[in-house]
């Protein structure tokens, strides 16, 4: 009986022994996986800062750099607004150098006459259906107009 109670006293001695190194297997993987967690937990913090701080670093360069397209995209429209303009101005003064479109312009807007024509004025017969509050500029030839400024302006 002394043997079999060895046997049994060696079988129960290797299973304890079996759970402790299972036991300490189990204990240093868990410390590995921790020191793993920690080390990448590290890792990720520093990657993630040093990501933030680019991006605070790039977001006020970046963002003047679009607001600049912005305003260059602008300046071109503006240019070309200022081109066509000078364009125009340049197709006026090159008609106000023949003689023919100054005599139309004077007899439209002055109402200019040539010796031996007659000129008349016609009045608009709804004239007098208009509201007369002195506002009124349109329609009227410019002259009135300035006539009317100048007894507004006389008046206390």
């Amino acid at each position: 009986m002394a043997g079999k109670d060895r046997d049994r006293f060696s079988t129960a001695t290797r299973l304890r022994l079996l759970g402790e190194q299972t036991a300490a297997r189990v204990h240093r993987s868990q410390s590995r996986r921790q020191a793993r967690r920690s080390r990448l937990t590290g890792r990720a913090a520093f990657l993630a800062l040093v990501v933030c701080s680019l991006v605070v670093a790039l977001a006020y360069p970046m963002r003047q750099y679009v607001a600049q397209r912005g305003d260059m995209a602008e300046q071109r429209e503006r240019m070309a607004e200022a081109e066509r303009e000078v364009e125009r101005l340049r197709d006026e003064k090159a008609r106000l150098q023949d003689d023919t479109y100054i005599r139309r312009l004077a007899r439209e807007h002055l109402h200019y006459v040539l010796p031996g024509e007659a000129g008349y004025t016609m009045i608009d017969p709804r004239a007098s259906e208009r509201p007369r509050d002195g506002d009124d500029a349109e329609g009227r030839p410019w002259y009135s107009n300035v006539w009317d400024g100048v007894d507004r302006a006389d008046r206390p």
